[in-house]
C-alpha cells in the first residue's frame, strides 16, 4: 500500500506489483473547522494574512522557499531541526513556536489564513490535511505530496486544485490560497478524515481461510486490536 499515485507509478516502474494505493487519514474532530481565522493568544498580535509552515525545520522541507516568500503579513514556523538556529537568525520576523502540543497545534492551524507547504520531496504531507481541517486553503507547489491532497489539477490552473492551490511560483500560489474559501478546505480534508482512510484499508484486505469475511469500519470500531 502506498501514499500516492505518484509512488505506485515509480514502483510499478521498478517492477513492483500488487500495490495499491491506500491514502493517510487525519482526525477530523481533533483539528475543528472555524469559518474565518481566530486568534492565538501566545503568538501575540500577528499582522494578517497569517501564513503558517508545520514540520521539521530541515533542509529537504525546503523552508527557506517559505520565510523568503515577499508576501504580506505574518510568518509562523511550528516545528524544530537542524537548520532552525541558521534561519531563525536569518529571518527574525517570524514567528518561532517549537513544537507544540497537537491540540494547541490545532489553534495555530485555526489562526493562520495560508499554510504553505513549501516541500517538493514530500510523498504526501499530512500536515497539509491538519490545516484543511481547521479551514486553512494551502499554498504549494505541484508536485506529488499536494497533487494527492489538493487534487490532480492542472498546475498551471490554480483553480484545478481543491482545497488550497498549485503554482510553480509559490507566492503565486499563496496569493490564490488566500481566495480559496476555508468551507472548500474542510470540505476537501474530510475526504481524507479516519473512516475514509479506514474503509479503503479494509477493502484491499482479503480472507485467508474459507468462512472468514473482511469487516466494515463500524466492526474495527467495537474491536480491540492486539499487536
Amino acid at each position: 500500500m502506498v501514499p500516492t499515485q505518484g509512488v505506485l507509478s515509480m514502483l510499478q516502474a521498478r517492477g513492483f506489483s500488487q500495490l495499491r494505493g491506500w491514502t493517510h487519514g487525519v482526525d477530523t474532530s481533533l483539528f475543528p473547522f472555524h469559518d474565518t481565522p481566530t486568534h492565538y493568544a501566545p503568538a501575540g498580535a500577528m499582522v494578517r494574512p497569517v501564513s503558517l509552515f508545520v514540520g521539521r525545520v530541515s533542509y529537504e522541507k525546503n523552508i527557506e522557499a517559505f520565510l523568503k516568500l515577499d508576501v504580506p503579513g505574518t510568518k509562523v514556523v511550528c516545528g524544530v531541526g537542524p537548520v532552525q538556529q541558521n534561519l531563525q537568525a536569518r529571518y527574525p520576523g517570524a514567528r518561532w513556536l517549537g513544537i507544540l502540543p497537537r491540540d494547541e497545534l490545532a489553534k495555530v492551524y485555526a489562526a493562520a489564513d495560508v499554510f504553505v507547504f513549501p516541500s517538493h520531496a514530500d510523498t504526501f504531507g499530512l500536515v497539509m490535511l491538519e490545516a484543511m481541517a481547521s479551514g486553512t486553503p494551502v499554498a504549494a507547489y505541484p508536485v506529488d505530496g499536494p497533487r494527492e491532497v489538493l487534487g490532480q489539477g492542472n498546475p498551471v490552473n490554480l483553480g484545478g486544485a481543491t482545497g488550497g492551490a498549485m503554482h510553480t511560483d509559490l507566492a503565486q500560489a499563496f496569493h490564490a490560497a488566500l481566495g480559496v474559501s476555508r468551507w472548500e478546505a474542510r470540505s476537501r480534508a474530510l475526504s481524507f478524515d479516519w473512516r475514509a482512510a479506514t474503509q479503503g484499508f479494509l477493502g484491499f484486505l482479503v480472507p485467508t481461510r474459507p468462512g472468514c469475511r473482511v469487516g466494515s469500519v463500524a466492526d474495527v470500531a467495537t474491536r480491540t486490536v492486539v499487536t
